[in-house]
């Protein structure tokens, strides 16, 4: 068994990246080194004061030190790392275009008054959850350890449970939004015969290759990258053996 070190030492650079700032940026709240509400987002500050850091940090502010906190931590540990070690295996741009792409689309969905929240960080993380169940929708999610699930059934699966649990669902819905939009642009529209209008923007590849994040693109990954797709035609359906397994428990909490 690998200790804590190695563990971490052994994560994908953007999954390793953000989980840190995440935790980082909880630290320092219990710290008192700053008030949550100066890193909210909140768009008249945004666009009045020119605090166009509220656009990004509210992506890192998970909520305090709790179990809940640790479970988000977990779901990045274990969706995020596995599909960047899987789908997105030496391709780290285009699961950092992914993440960022994800965000623009919450921060739009936002701007919409009734879909305002002040933290996007838990959106960002069931976006991941989201994504990653398309990719694993056979794999078999076991739920307190009495209601087994396929993964595909996951993100409503946790909704429900956030509807039992009094918890807000605005959150997930978003994340939900964000992660179905950005798999039917670049998976389930080009397999229609749709073009990819999601291309990794070249910003983002020189992104990653100036601080020398993930392994360098191989050149079938170029190859790909010069016709303009982001996924290979992965589509799986349900009950079939093209899904791959990847048992996972997952305690909730109430």
């Amino acid at each position: 068994m690998s200790s804590p070190a190695e563990f971490y030492k052994s994560l994908p650079p953007i999954s390793k990246a953000y989980a840190t700032i995440c935790v980082v940026a909880t630290a320092a709240f219990h710290l008192g080194l700053y008030s949550p509400l100066t890193i909210a987002l909140i768009y008249e500050p945004v666009f009045s004061h020119f605090q166009v850091w509220r656009l990004v940090t509210n992506f890192f502010f998970l909520g305090k030190f709790s179990i809940n906190f640790g479970f988000h931590l977990i779901m990045i540990a274990r969706y995020g790392v596995q599909l960047e070690k899987g789908p997105f295996e030496r391709r780290t741009a285009d699961f950092l275009w992914m993440m960022i792409f994800g965000a623009l689309t919450m921060l739009a969905l936002a701007a919409i008054p009734m879909l305002w929240t002040p933290f996007l960080g838990v959106s960002l993380v069931f976006m991941l959850i989201y994504v990653w169940s398309r990719e694993y929708p056979n794999a078999q999610i076991n739920i307190y350890g009495l209601v087994t699930i396929q993964a595909f059934y996951l993100p409503w699966a946790m909704l429900a449970m956030d509807v039992l649990f009094g918890a807000s669902l605005l959150p997930d819905l978003l994340g939900i939004i964000a992660g179905h939009l950005y798999y039917f642009l670049t998976v389930l529209h080009p397999l229609a015969g749709g073009r990819n209008i999601l291309k990794t923007p070249k910003w983002v590849h020189k992104l990653v290759g100036y601080w020398r994040l993930g392994h360098p693109a191989t050149a079938r990954v170029e190859a790909e990258r010069a016709t303009g797709g982001s996924f290979t035609g992965r589509s799986y359906r349900l009950n079939s053996s093209s899904g791959r397994p990847f048992p996972f428990r997952r305690f909730w909490s109430s």
